[in-house]
């Protein structure tokens, strides 16, 4: 019995050395400077000490409940139909299932196998009188993991368990994140098309007083043409607006997975959102952000796969066996049937499949490589996309300021000139400029304000936001 243990001890320092028990070791580093240099004023929590880890993911944006984030109710209403209704977050959900099924059998795999089979003859043998023979045997059969094959298979199906997960929640943050940004896409061409149809109907007083002014004889026709002109361009850029309007309903409907409709929504000016926040250290990403997660359970389930692969080398041990009721006793058959029971150990070693076992080995360390660059791909395109949505946000708050100083002084030139025109001091060139800029202008402002929000929005998603 001694030699028994020390045998099977040998063998399994031998085997873990051969790295068939290897365990997986998660990433706890990444690289330096993954959000980019200009971002340390926003690896901190708002009350200005450093973000950690631990019970500090709250702190920062991407450990916001979507509720905080977008406190608009018929936004929140929205995204509450999305979750419910969206096919593609239904089809993440059987994913999920799918993968727990698939990890409950690889679990079961460890447990004998019965079965019940019987069996029956009836022969006769030159007209004589026909015999009847009958089993009805309990066979089970019990694979000896030993070597660690199907321990591999357990682990690997485990990590593909998680990864389901990690790609159900990504495909949650998506959705959250498309609704807002097709949301507040509709706010901001709301407001556009406000804007246009106010300056509709200035132009149209503006034609009006442009054809009083030419039959008093203080303007010509051509100045009439031109203003007639710029306010039919204006009615154009209306319709213009109507129709991506109607689009973007159809879009947001889709997400929804509902028909077309109009949807109830507020208005852009009056949006809140935080206006301190912190963006987390860098290392939080490898347990905020799902497709990163994503990618490293790829990597996890490869080692394991190559693992298994390895295991393969070895020899495989089942142990069988049948107990159950027979009336064949050899050439005898006996009423009633006796119970008869078998047991039988078998060792499965490959002897000529060892080529195809090696290129197995070699396709499955070679799957484990790719999948070990496409989480250190994954994890700096996250770092990027962090740096392009923060350096986005960071610009429209800059431009904020500066468009409403410019569309200030442009409603005074505006003013002004309509004035001057008036009274014979400017000509309808001026007027027709400073019109047209004015409305370039206040369009660029709503442009700017939902870029901020969208640049937020992306921010919030490129720091995994949205989890449940």
């Amino acid at each position: 019995m001694k030699k028994h243990i020390i045998l099977l001890s040998a063998a399994g320092l031998l085997l873990s050395s051969c790295g068939v028990y290897t365990q997986y070791k998660p990433a706890t580093e990444v690289p330096d400077g993954l959000y980019g240099e200009e971002t340390a004023a926003f690896t901190e929590s708002p009350d200005g000490s450093p973000a950690a880890s631990g019970d500090s993911l709250n702190l920062g944006l991407g450990g916001m409940d979507w509720h905080e984030l977008f406190t608009d109710p018929h936004l929140q209403a929205l995204i509450e139909q999305g979750l419910q209704n969206n096919t593609d977050y239904q089809s993440a959900q059987l994913r999920v299932e799918e993968a727990e099924a698939a990890l409950l059998s690889a679990k079961l795999a460890f447990l004998p196998s019965f079965a019940l089979a019987p069996q029956g003859t009836v022969s006769s043998f030159d007209s004589h009188k026909a015999t009847q023979t009958y089993s009805l045997p309990v066979t089970a059969s019990w694979e000896l993991d030993i070597f660690g094959r199907m321990r591999n298979a357990k682990k690997q199906s485990k990590a593909l368990y998680a990864q389901s997960r990690d790609y159900h929640q990504a495909v949650r943050t998506q959705l959250i994140t498309g609704i807002a940004n097709t949301y507040y896409t509709l706010l901001m061409l709301d407001e556009q098309l406000a804007i246009s149809k106010q300056t509709e109907e200035t132009w149209k007083e503006t034609v009006a007083s442009t054809r009083a002014l030419m039959n008093a004889g203080l303007a010509n026709e051509s100045a009439v043409s031109q203003m007639e002109a710029a306010y039919y361009q204006v009615q154009a850029s209306v319709l213009d607006l109507e129709e991506q309007i109607n689009q973007v309903e159809n879009s947001l409907a889709l997400l929804l997975a509902e028909t077309p409709r109009h949807y109830e929504r507020g208005v852009l000016a009056e949006q809140q959102f935080p206006a301190d926040f912190s963006i987390g250290i860098p290392v939080q990403m490898l347990s905020c952000r799902p497709d990163v997660r994503s990618a490293e359970r790829t990597l996890e389930a490869a080692f394991y796969g190559t693992n298994a692969a390895r295991s393969a080398f070895y020899p495989s041990i089942t142990l069988s066996g049948s107990a159950g009721w027979t009336n064949s006793a050899g050439s005898m058959i006996v009423n009633p049937g006796k119970f008869v029971a078998s047991a039988i150990g078998s060792l499965t070693q490959p002897l000529f499949a060892r080529g195809q076992l090696i290129a197995q080995y070699r396709i499955a360390r070679a799957q484990q490589e790719e999948a070990s660059l496409a989480f250190q791909q994954t994890l700096l395109n996250a770092g990027s996309e962090v740096n392009d949505a923060l350096t986005a946000w960071q610009t429209s708050r800059s431009k904020s300021e500066l468009l409403d100083k410019q569309v200030a002084s442009l409603q005074t030139a505006a003013r002004s000139t309509s004035l001057l025109m008036e009274h014979g001091n400017t000509t309808y060139l001026e007027v027709l400029t400073a019109r047209q800029t004015l409305l370039s202008a206040q369009l660029s402002q709503t442009a700017n304000r939902f870029s901020e929000i969208q640049s937020l929005i992306n921010l919030y998603k490129a720091l995994g936001g949205g989890q449940e």
